[in-house]
């Protein structure tokens, strides 16, 4: 084991089939696990060593605390890179988001079991690792969310691939609200595969070791799959209701609109008594209207992207948000002067010009200079 000062602790677990089980702790609990560029280049040369071992047979990956898995990205880092930057080319950002990129890709295309487990505040970043896992469990305090409207962002990390999966048109409306969800919504829309208690969480990492590895990712993964389902059986009772599920049918109602001033609103003017719907409502009231219109362009456009091909593109977006202002706007308002009033360069998402959203899509790079173009598709 490393030090534990170290923002990501990383062990090896033995099994008593003669394996090794790579275990990696996000450990900044006082940050609730937010991600810095020190912890993706750790996880980018960690996970690539782990998946070419033939002694480790699965991966385990967690965070510290009891209070969140990861609660996003380090973007008040981001901020002060961009206002370093201004309009120029940012050399920092385009290495965070291509590094983090990187590194939700290949927990995407994985070749041995993944298991993350999802406890507490999952958002932003840390839904980025968590969504591509093989076995994504989530607990009674898990609390996931995509909130980018609320900082001038738009939901990135593969926001583009797994919002444009969910049921109906939940991924527009989780995407416009920035509204938080519970386990049982997540394992409905597609986020997460097991619930369990987070009291379960060592002796369920402990068991991992006793079962019978094989030392092959396919049937590995089916021997992880019956025993996650055999433990989550007795605790079925305690999966949280799912608020996405009770609204499903007002939701897809809601976003049934033809562009994005539609969308938008219909759920700012939405009247109702529910209080999940209106934390939904106070959220894209709060957002930024362009960012609202870069969520409706850019889950338009992602309907039949690749995997690798959504993350090239969430690269060029990414990049191109920390020039154009809104982004950092957001995150002063948010997290640097915490005056809670931002200034949007837009009043209203009738008042974004197509043209400025158009330009967060054209690529600083060609093809072949692309830093994501070597990704499989």
């Amino acid at each position: 084991m490393t030090s534990t000062d170290t923002p990501i602790i990383f062990d090896e677990l033995p099994t008593h089939s003669g394996h090794r089980i790579g275990v990696a702790t996000l450990n900044a609990e006082k940050s609730l696990n937010a991600l810095s560029l020190e912890m993706i280049e750790l996880l980018a040369e960690q996970l690539p060593r782990w998946q070419a071992d033939p002694g480790i047979v699965a991966v385990w990956l967690q965070g510290s605390g009891e209070k969140a898995f990861c609660a996003g990205g380090n973007i008040v880092r981001l901020y002060e890179s961009i206002k370093e930057s201004g309009s120029q080319r940012n050399p920092y950002a385009e290495r965070f988001f291509t590094l983090e990129y990187q590194v939700d890709h290949l927990i995407h295309t994985f070749s041995k079991p993944l298991i993350c487990w999802g406890h507490g505040i999952v958002m932003g970043g840390g839904l980025g690792l968590m969504s591509g896992a093989r076995f994504r469990v989530v607990t009674e305090k898990s609390r996931i969310a995509m909130p980018e409207v609320a900082i001038g962002l738009y939901p990135d990390v593969g926001g583009s691939w797994f919002l444009n999966k969910m049921p109906g048109r939940v991924g527009l409306f989780l995407g416009l609200s920035g509204v938080s969800i519970n386990a049982g919504d997540a394992l409905f829309v597609g986020l997460a595969d097991r619930f369990l208690p987070n009291e379960l969480r060592a002796t369920t990492l402990e068991d991992m070791a006793s079962l019978p590895w094989q030392g092959s990712g396919h049937a590995d993964e089916g021997l992880v799959d019956d025993w996650l389902r055999s433990k989550e059986e007795a605790h079925r009772e305690a999966i949280p209701l799912s608020p996405v599920r009770q609204h499903l049918d007002q939701i897809n109602k809601l976003m049934d609109r033809g562009h994005a001033a539609a969308a938008y609103s219909a759920l700012a003017t939405l009247e109702t008594d529910d209080l999940w719907l209106q934390q939904a409502v106070k959220g894209v009231r709060k957002g930024s209207p362009a960012s609202a219109v870069l969520i409706w362009e850019q889950l338009h456009r992602a309907r039949h992207w690749s995997l690798a091909q959504t993350f090239r593109e969430e690269l060029v977006v990414s990049v191109n948000c920390c020039s154009h202002g809104e982004f950092a706007e957001g995150v002063r308002a948010l997290l640097i002067e915490k005056d809670g009033n931002p200034a949007w360069q837009f009043a209203s998402v009738e008042a974004v010009p197509a043209e400025w959203i158009d330009a967060h899509f054209v690529s600083p790079w060609t093809a072949q200079t692309h830093p994501l173009k070597g990704l499989g598709e």
